[in-house]
């Protein structure tokens, strides 16, 4: 049977009841899993967590720079698993969530890699003026078809070969998730493995794989909407610039503000017409918004470097190490200086 392994970020005490949930979770999967939960630079949460479920799951510290990509690359290294599994510390899997990715890898065994639908959680109900479009911002994914081929996943929902997430250097650390700042280190990571794939390599998206996210009272406000936006334009621009973009890289972008955006623009406005108007017009303000605040963020983006997070020199140990598709090879730490 194929190996998977499960990997955990997290970062704060503050989340600690999100954490066991994500970890009750994970091992409450139909298919047996490894489950590892990476700490960022958290020696008080580390320590607590090898207490509290060290006997569930094995507990590291991050070995890279703070954030998420490089507790999800630490746990890519430390795992002997065929395949990875990237759920994040607020999130709470469905029972089936591993299977269903499975199914799906079964199913497409020439994709990039499958991920599956973050299903936004909001306690007492979205705000009247949040755009089901924008559900990213608050951690969901957009709609999409069951069964298509897709440009990328959400990090926080993705299944990939292990050797494969290796090769290409893992998750960047130039960009990504830092605490609650976020920008689409998933995407970048999703066209850096297509390319390593082959030509016209494209990831396979499973719907019926389903994650939940719960959704705090911070993001609830019209002000966090527009800064998330306005990040998301900003690591859109970084993304672009990037030596492994293509000439069209932002044009599934484009598209959707197209097709999707300004169509939800229009049905709003009819609900408005129809009489719900202050959340029709209010959804409909709210889309203008935030596709003013992510092309400001774009505008203004001052573009930097890029290189991969996990030390080359470790790649090509593993490299070396790795028989093929179907082994992986035992993790060792990064030699000294080999990570900021």
């Amino acid at each position: 049977m194929t190996s998977v392994a499960v990997v955990v970020p997290c970062f704060s005490e503050a989340r600690w009841t999100d954490i066991l949930r994500a970890v009750d979770s994970a091992v409450a999967q139909t298919v047996p899993v490894e489950l590892i939960v990476v700490v960022d630079h958290n020696d008080t949460l580390l320590h607590r967590l090898r207490r509290e479920v060290g006997d569930r799951a094995r507990v590291v510290a991050n070995q890279y720079s703070r954030g998420a990509s490089g507790g999800r690359n630490t746990g890519a290294l430390v795992s002997t698993a065929e395949l990875i599994a990237f759920l994040d510390d607020d999130e709470v899997a469905e029972p089936d969530w591993i299977e269903e990715l499975l199914r799906a890898h079964r199913a497409a065994p020439f994709a990039t890699g499958v991920g599956g639908a973050i299903e936004a959680r909001w306690p007492d109900g979205a705000p009247r003026w949040f755009p089901r479009e924008f559900s990213w911002v608050v951690g969901g994914s957009i709609p999409r078809r069951g069964g298509t081929d897709v440009r990328n996943v959400w990090g926080a929902n993705m299944l990939v070969r292990r050797t494969a997430l290796l090769a290409v250097g893992g998750f960047s650390d130039d960009f990504g998730k830092v605490g609650e700042a976020s920008q689409p280190e998933d995407t970048e990571l999703c066209l850096r493995l297509n390319a390593h794939t082959g030509p016209g390599a494209r990831w396979r998206f499973t719907p019926s794989a389903v994650v939940w996210h719960e959704v705090p009272p911070e993001r609830r406000t019209f002000r966090f909407f527009l800064r998330r936006s306005h990040l998301e334009g900003a690591g859109k621009r970084h993304m672009a610039a990037l030596p492994t973009a293509g000439e069209h890289v932002l044009a599934e972008e484009a598209a959707y503000v197209r097709s999707v955006l300004l169509a939800g623009v229009g049905r709003n406005l009819a609900a408005a017409l129809r009489g719900d108007v202050a959340g029709g017009l209010g959804r409909a303000a709210a889309i203008l918004a935030g596709v003013a605040a992510a092309g400001l963020g774009y505008l203004t983006a001052r573009p930097g470097g890029h290189r991969p997070a996990v030390p080359v020199a470790v790649v090509d140990d593993l490299a070396r190490e790795t028989p093929g598709e179907g082994g992986a090879a035992p993790a060792r730490r990064p030699r000294a200086g080999g990570a900021r």
